[in-house]
């Protein structure tokens, strides 16, 4: 990292670090959820839940991408190992063992009301601290409501074809 750059970072960057890990292995495991939850998803509306899903996933690995660029700009090394993933994860893994949409689509708001809560945690940490972490946790934020909203509509869709007015 840069000698400027790590100067104008307003906190400690291995605590930074720390946190970029965890989001990063929250990712990795956010984008297989999606995706092995598109591969096994049965129920009505199939076909757009597994065209959601497999957008999302695409997100999430980009997300993971942007992650492990900033841990290693600021000198750190992200997660290697998968195995470890669960070791750093804030938001856990649920496999998709019930294909069922609705069931799916459960276990994917859970996600990413999980990741919300990490995102805007980070937010808060980097505010003030890191303007590049900050605008790139603005970004997935921006993703990370979005896939909610996605989700919750499909939700609403499936519930309402199926007769269950909530």
């Amino acid at each position: 990292m840069g000698t400027k750059a790590r100067e104008i970072i307003g906190m400690d960057v291995d605590q930074l670090i720390t946190l970029l890990r965890k989001a990063f292995s929250d990712e990795w495991l956010a984008y297989y959820q999606y995706w092995v939850g598109a591969q096994v998803v049965k129920g009505p509306m199939k076909d757009a839940v597994i065209a959601e899903l497999n957008q999302h996933a695409a997100d999430e690995l980009r997300h993971a991408g942007m992650v492990s660029l900033r841990i290693i700009e600021l000198g750190g090394m992200p997660v290697t190992k998968p195995a470890d993933w669960y070791k750093w994860t804030n938001c856990g893994y649920e496999a998709p063992d019930d294909p069922y949409v609705e069931s799916i689509l459960k276990q994917n708001i859970k996600g990413e009301q999980c990741a919300i809560t990490t995102y805007s945690n980070l937010l808060k940490t980097t505010r003030e601290a890191d303007p590049v972490t900050y605008n790139m946790v603005v970004q997935i934020l921006q993703d990370e409501v979005s896939h909610e909203e996605d989700l919750q509509n499909l939700e609403e869709d499936i519930q309402l074809m199926i007769g269950h007015n909530k």
